[in-house]
């Protein structure tokens, strides 16, 4: 271990999406909705599925390889492998052993972690830790929804709003100055039934009842949702921005979770950005938990947008209720 935490940033990107996509008109032939309908009040046009055949740590495999290829790093090379998903391949082994098998990452420590939709904000945050104290060197961080298999797809306010899909980041040591600047966790366990797939556990295992009353699909209140994410995003974007000794004027791009636009856009307004300087994908992907983010930061900086040097915010929010956001100087 070291004494003087080292600087730690994302040195690699990956991720992974399944070709197949369900349009706003193939779900108008499910249930009683139309494309006006939900783009107005979401701005998703179109969401990714997985086959019947991949599971999370299909997606999350395929993610991975991109990532490590991304940061020239072989597999055999990692310390630690963390998985941030909502929707494991099993309750146990966890989805990163399966990964990490996969992979032939021999060295590597793995652990799956749930926060929701905030996970891979929460995985970035711990990965961060053992780096920056000298435990580790390097550590993949991988995000792998497949939602698609928990929606109830006669609910038309929930089975509009998710799809599937994989983002992986590679963490090392990086020069003095860049990498992570600050992290903001946070939970509110009194608004958990919001969003929760209500049987499956140990308070209610599976049963035939649970099966019947569809409660291992995911439930979700969509109003109190909406209303806490409009609050809590431009919240902690502002507080951690402090933490790191920034304004809002400091910040360069900011690569929100991918739930809403009328989230998004609440956040942006109140930390001063202009619209080129947030980046949106959900209207081609919809909201898919902890992949949103990686996803999104991958296609943002392939694309050019974030450039070595820029101050980079990610904010979540998600069941729990969770949320949580990192700022960044960008080192790749």
């Amino acid at each position: 271990m070291t004494n003087n935490p080292r600087s730690v940033g994302i040195v690699g990107l990956g991720s992974w999406l399944p070709d197949n996509k369900i349009t706003n008109q193939d779900l108008m032939k499910l249930v009683n909705t139309s494309d006006e309908w939900i783009l107005s009040r979401t701005g998703i046009s179109e969401r990714r599925k997985a086959s019947e055949q991949d599971a999370a740590s299909d997606l999350g495999l395929k993610a991975a390889k991109r990532a490590l290829a991304s940061a020239n790093v072989h597999p055999e090379e990692l310390d630690l492998i963390i998985v941030a998903t909502v929707t494991p391949d099993m309750f146990f082994p966890a989805t990163a052993c399966l990964i990490q098998n996969n992979l032939g990452a021999t060295n590597a420590a793995a652990f799956d972690l749930s926060a929701a939709c905030s996970g891979f904000v929460y995985a970035l945050t711990v990965a961060s830790q053992f780096i920056a104290t000298g435990v580790y060197n390097t550590v993949l961080v991988v995000a792998a929804e497949v939602l698609t298999k928990i929606v109830d797809w006669e609910d038309r306010n929930s089975c509009i709003l998710f799809g599937d899909g994989a983002g992986a980041a590679v963490l090392q040591p990086v020069a003095e100055g860049y990498g992570f600047l600050s992290f903001d966790l946070g939970s509110d366990g009194s608004g958990a039934e919001y969003l929760q797939v209500p049987a499956g556990g140990s308070r209610k295992p599976a049963s035939q009842e649970t099966v019947l009353n569809k409660e291992h699909f995911l439930k979700m209140n969509g109003n109190e949702v909406f209303k806490f994410a409009v609050k809590i995003m431009g919240d902690i974007s502002v507080k951690t921005l402090e933490k790191a000794g920034l304004t809002r004027e400091d910040l360069d791009y900011l690569v929100p979770h991918q739930a809403n636009t009328r989230i998004i856009e609440a956040a942006r307004k109140r930390l001063g950005l202009t619209e080129d300087k947030v980046y949106i994908n959900l209207d081609k992907y919809g909201n898919m938990s902890s992949a949103s983010i990686p996803i999104a930061l991958t296609e943002a900086v392939e694309k050019g947008y974030i450039k070595k040097g820029n101050i980079i915010l990610l904010v979540a929010f998600g069941a729990g209720l969770t949320w949580g956001s990192a700022v960044m100087k960008w080192a790749m």
